[in-house]
This record gives structure tokens, C-alpha cells and sequence, in this order.
């Protein structure tokens, strides 16, 4: 169940300490964009990228957008954690999945209050959604939830307004997490399906790489809006499938992020599509990007376990078989058009 954020006085946020682990891009646009009501540390792992960044106030991940001068800036990982481990503190977790574990490693036996991650998509080899990581390696103990929703980078660090949603099992941290982030051109509601939230934030880079394929072949508006609809129903039966609720796949985590990130142009993993219908390889697409793209490891992920679920998913299984099998995209395209719709619905 999704809800409205609470907007009235007593919902207010003090101000928190709030550090996020990963200076890439997404992690620093929410660091800047908190920056100014929170005392906010952004933490990254190479002590010279986080020197340069601090001496020049721009993070060579988001170019032309300045930091906050407010903004912490910091390669010390004991002290960032510290930073957020009071009753005030949250701790944002911005690395992609693959590095999601190796992180937790770190963060066990030190001090943690709240926890948040903003990666999406499933762990290679296990198939587990962040929160099974998180459980698997850190317990249940601390307080977590996923943040995920249709945002870009690069608008949410030019201040244009977004809307996300905070996914957790406990409803303090939801509170804590919309009376934190909420407010300004950021709006936050809460949900209590986590399971259904992290689908639908991972499987929709899956959709998007089909979707620039698509694009890239110069297939039409008719079979974009076709990919999207279709790819949406394979979100919500691999979803419900692992217990998540219908209705979130129609909301900002499922519908919403879907349509960003199969229609907009700051998308890598549509980009990755555009590129493989260019006939480009994989390798040299990703290398072009800079930037991971989380639908490609997500992919392979994805198809071992609806696989082992036997949850039907057509167009997740044609990328995957593009990405690592050597399937050429307009036979992919051509496989998609013969399948007989009699089985599913419209």
C-alpha cells in the first residue's frame, strides 16, 4: 500500500546527519539536493577523486552542476559511517547491486541507525533483491527500506521536481525517511511492499534496453507504447509472483519508472539498446557510457529466475539473449512478433 506523505507542521524534519555511501551520480544528486536543510556527508571510495572534487566543487560524474558549498565531502569510510549513526543520523546507501554486499560487509559490527539503499536490480549468481542482501548480511535488526522511483541524475541535481517512494517493513523508518526527504522539488510517499517496489525498479532497465532497441530500428511510436504495455505486465507477474502487490506495478515504481526510463534520453539502458541496434558490442556500448547499466547484469538475472519460477517473460528473455547469447536484435524483434498472443492477456 502506497500513501501520501505527510505534509503537515508536525511532520517537519529536524535536521538530520545524513551520510551517503557512493559518489557517483545519482548518489551526489541526492546529496545535493539534501544539502541544504540536512548536515549531509557524501563519502566515496577513491581518496583523489573525492580531493579533486572537493577542491573544485563538481563531481566529474555530473558536469556543470556545482556542489553545494554546505556539502560535506569525505574518503574516510569509518568516519562518514559515524557521521550518520546517532538518532538523528540516516545512512544512504548509492552503489550499484554488485556492490551493495561487499559494502554491507563493511558496515557490520559499527553503529548503524537507519539504513536506505537506492540501487536497483537483482545480485548476479544469487538472484537476491537488495533487501535479501541486506537481511543476509546484516540481520534484521537495523531498520531499512529501498528509495526508488522515476528520477534522473542530472534533473534531481538541477533542482526539477521528483517523486519517490520509500519501500520498508518498518514504519518508523518510512516516517523518518519522508519527514527527511521530503520537501522542496522532492516529493516521497511510503510503501509497505518492498518486494514489489524493488521489482519493479529493477526489471523496468531490463524493459528499456528492449525499448531503445526498438527505437534504434526505427520500429515506431506503436512499438515503443506495445513494449512498454507488455513489459509492464511482465513486471507485475514476476512481481506478484514473488509476493509483491499488483498495485504497485501501477504506481511511481512500477508504471512510472518504467516509462522514464524506456522513453527518456538521459536513460542509460536505453542507450545500451540504441546501441546494440546500431550493431555495436556490448563491451564497447558500456565503455561509451561511463556509467554503469544496471538492466545488463539485470538481464541475465532476471531470466535465471523466472526461469526457476516459471513465470512467463518474453521480452526479458529476447534481451538477455541479445546481451549474452549472441541473438542478433531484429531477430529478436521478429521472434517477439510471432509469439501467439492467445495466451496472454491485452
Amino acid at each position: 500500500m502506497q500513501v501520501s506523505p505527510d505534509t503537515s507542521p508536525a511532520a517537519k524534519a529536524l535536521p538530520r546527519k545524513i551520510t551517503i555511501l557512493g559518489a557517483g551520480a545519482w548518489g551526489t544528486a541526492v546529496a545535493m539536493a539534501l544539502a541544504g536543510r540536512h548536515d549531509v556527508l557524501l563519502w566515496g571510495r577513491n581518496g583523489e577523486a573525492m580531493a579533486a572534487m572537493a577542491a573544485s566543487g563538481e563531481n566529474s560524474y555530473l558536469p556543470g552542476f556545482p556542489l553545494p558549498p554546505q556539502l560535506r565531502i569525505s574518503a574516510d569510510f569509518d568516519a562518514a559511517v559515524a557521521h550518520a549513526s546517532g538518532e538523528l543520523g540516516l545512512l544512504i546507501a548509492a552503489c550499484p547491486v554488485a556492490g551493495l554486499r561487499p559494502m554491507l560487509q563493511q558496515l557490520k559490527n559499527k553503529a548503524i541507525g537507519n539504513l536506505v539503499w537506492l540501487c536497483k536490480g537483482f545480485e548476479g549468481g544469487t538472484g537476491l533483491l537488495p533487501h535479501q542482501i541486506v537481511r543476509e548480511v546484516l540481520g534484521d535488526a537495523i531498520p531499512g527500506g529501498a528509495l526508488s522511483g522515476p528520477s534522473f541524475a542530472q534533473e534531481v541535481a538541477r533542482g526539477l521536481p521528483c517523486a519517490l517512494t520509500i519501500a520498508s517493513h518498518s514504519a518508523p523508518l518510512r516516517g523518518a525517511v519522508v519527514s527527511a526527504l521530503h520537501g522542496g522539488t522532492i516529493r516521497v510517499y511510503a510503501s509497505e511492499d518492498l518486494v514489489g517496489v524493488e521489482v519493479g525498479g529493477a526489471v523496468k532497465n531490463v524493459l528499456a534496453i528492449a525499448t531503445g532497441v526498438a527505437d534504434g530500428l526505427g520500429l515506431g511510436l506503436n512499438a515503443r507504447a506495445a513494449l512498454i504495455t507488455r513489459g509492464l505486465a511482465e513486471i507485475t507477474r514476476l512481481g506478484t509472483a514473488l509476493g509483491g502487490q499488483t498495485e504497485t506495478f501501477m504506481g511511481l515504481t512500477g508504471m512510472g519508472d518504467l516509462i522514464l526510463t524506456c522513453t527518456g534520453d538521459l536513460s542509460r539502458n536505453r542507450r545500451v539498446g540504441l546501441g546494440l541496434a546500431q550493431g555495436k558490442a556490448l563491451e564497447t556500448i558500456v565503455a561509451e557510457l561511463g556509467h554503469v547499466a544496471e538492466g545488463v547484469p539485470c538481464a541475465k538475472a532476471v531470466r535465471e529466475l523466472a526461469r526457476r519460477m516459471g513465470v512467463d517473460m518474453p521480452i526479458t528473455n529476447a534481451v538477455a539473449g541479445v546481451l549474452f547469447d549472441g541473438d542478433l536484435p531484429h531477430v529478436m524483434v521478429q521472434q517477439l512478433l510471432s509469439r501467439d498472443p492467445r495466451a496472454e492477456a491485452a
